[in-house]
Order: structure tokens, then C-alpha cells, then sequence
């Protein structure tokens, strides 16, 4: 089973800038399509980014011109890179297989973007 964690998280001031990590315990990035889900408290989880097992990467209109999905060349992490931050982008993110997410979910890192 594969196992993901979450890291980069934290607490920055609107127009700031996040780069979140994803780990994997092997190397599935280029063999699976994998992304990046966010989930507000109370609210469904929401995939924001995409990248296929051939590079291609897909986003949400709301983070596009903001948000950046890639990985690293041994295909074993994943980032987010996260510019101009909007109070709007406060979630729980988190990384899983999409589309179809594995049933497992890691811990997510928390995003907070307040003034």
C-alpha cells in the first residue's frame, strides 16, 4: 500500500507564497496520475490540481495563474507551489491518486492565509 505524506503547511499573510510536499513511500508519480485535494471544515474535499502519469497537469479555475503542480525528477515527491495566497485558499490540503482516490487519506498540512 502506498503511503503519502503531506508537509509545507502553515500560516501566511494574503499575496504570500507556500510550497506544500507530498512523499511517497515509492515511486508512483510517474506511474500514477496524482494530485492535490483541499477540504474546509464542513465542506466537500475539492481537488485543485492534477498531474498524469505522462506530466500533464490540469487545475481548478481557481487557483489557476496562482497554483503550480510538479514532481521531483526520481519521481517520488510531489509539490504544490502556491503564489499570491487568497484567504479563500484556507484548507486542509492533501495529496492522493487522481482521479480516484485511494480510500486511505494521509493527515493533510494545514494552510492558513489571514492578515
Amino acid at each position: 500500500q502506498v503511503q503519502l505524506v503531506e508537509s509545507g503547511g502553515g500560516l501566511v499573510q494574503p499575496g504570500g507564497s507556500l510550497r506544500l510536499t507530498c512523499t511517497a513511500s515509492e515511486i508512483i508519480f510517474s506511474t500514477y496520475g496524482m494530485g492535490w485535494y483541499r477540504q474546509v471544515p464542513g465542506k466537500q474535499r475539492d481537488l485543485v490540481a492534477r498531474i498524469t502519469g505522462g506530466g500533464r497537469t490540469v487545475l481548478a479555475d481557481s487557483v489557476k495563474g496562482r497554483f503550480t503542480i510538479s514532481r521531483n525528477n526520481a519521481r517520488t515527491t510531489m509539490y504544490l507551489q502556491m503564489n499570491n495566497l487568497k484567504p479563500e485558499d484556507t484548507a486542509v490540503y492533501y495529496c492522493n491518486r487522481a482521479p480516484d482516490p485511494w480510500s486511505s487519506w494521509g493527515r493533510g498540512t494545514q494552510v492558513t492565509v489571514s492578515s
